[in-house]
């Protein structure tokens, strides 16, 4: 087994990198890395339906969505991404969310922390999550992978992670929402995110007994910047993955009710209407061609927007009101 340092805190990077390095790499590879503030989906996730998207977009956070399932997490410097690649002969016990979690729930004990399982895949402490974790197989090799909240901004946390007020219908994987907590309110001894890392770092070369280290090469930069730019960095994996799912939400313009209805399929709005006394049919149909057959995702409908051009008046609807009823 080998420790592959990861230094770059670039969330399209680290994602990419995993991904490289579970189909690439020979050796099982342990990795701990930090994102900056980055909102991630489980594969099998919904993006509308998990993301407060005004707010990461005003805050410019990017939404990203990863080969595995589980739910969506939020990553900033205050959070510990570890992941561990290995091979499997027993394909029928390649996912073992317990040998997985087995070094974090070690190294807390010796720092006093007694931890427990938190649902089906996560840890907590005193019934208190601070680690989601999930998997993604590949082949006869497994990722698993998972967060350490230590000094997260819980705060911005659960502002990315309160959808806006849309019902959404259709199946995809659900977050669980959870109550969380940073371990560096039980770990007062360590007093940055930085000595976590290297303290329980050492830990894991020692629990593994791991012997070479080193960094992507120059031919794995390659291969990521390449996924990243095909894959991590498009709307049509971050959103477009998305199950087929309808959207309804309503919004007051003039005191009067406006309600949307779209339907979407692979990411894209297929149809769309607008339930109102007050809007004409000529504005209705030229929101409907407007949108139809686009993606829908923040920069589609923003782009859209631009060309909308109606004046404001109260028979018509403004830009802002309906890029707040459409996300």
């Amino acid at each position: 087994m080998i420790f592959i340092e990861k230094n770059s805190t670039n969330p399209y990077h680290n994602l990419a990198a995993e991904e490289v390095i579970l189909k690439n790499v020979a050796e099982d590879t342990v990795m701990l890395w930090i994102n900056s503030p980055a909102v991630v989906l489980g594969k099998h996730q919904n993006a509308m339906a998990e993301v407060n998207h005004p707010f990461v977009r005003e805050h410019d956070i990017p939404v990203l969505r990863r080969i595995s399932g589980g739910g969506t997490v939020y990553h900033d410097a205050g959070n510990i991404n570890l992941s561990i690649v290995t091979t499997v002969e027993q394909t029928d016990r390649m996912i073992d969310f317990v040998k997985f979690t087995a070094p974090i729930s070690r190294f807390l004990a010796d720092k006093g922390l007694n931890t427990s399982y938190y649902g089906k895949t996560n840890l907590g402490v005193n019934g208190r999550k601070f680690s989601g974790n999930a998997a993604h197989i590949f082949k006869k090799k497994v990722l698993h992978h998972g967060t350490i909240l230590f000094d997260s901004n819980l705060a911005m946390l659960e502002k990315c992670l309160h959808p806006t007020p849309a019902q959404i219908t259709d199946k995809a994987v659900k977050s669980v929402r959870a109550d969380i907590i940073n371990l560096k309110e039980l770990l007062p001894d360590i007093s940055s995110t930085g000595e976590f890392v290297s303290l329980f770092k050492a830990f894991l070369l020692d629990y593994f007994d791991i012997q070479a280290q080193r960094t992507t090469s120059d031919h794995e930069n390659q291969l990521i910047a390449n996924l990243v730019k095909e894959k991590y960095s498009t709307p049509e994996w971050n959103y477009g993955y998305s199950p087929s799912y309808t959207y309804v939400k309503s919004g007051l313009w003039h005191h009067e009710e406006i309600t949307l209805k779209l339907e979407v399929k692979k990411g894209i709005i297929v149809d769309l209407h607008l339930e109102s006394k007050e809007i004409s049919p000529v504005i209705h149909q030229k929101i409907r061609e407007l949108f139809i057959q686009i993606p829908h995702h923040p920069q589609a409908i923003k782009q859209k927007l631009n060309l909308y051009g109606s004046p404001e008046t109260e028979t018509t609807l403004s830009p802002d009101f309906l890029f707040n009823l459409l996300i």
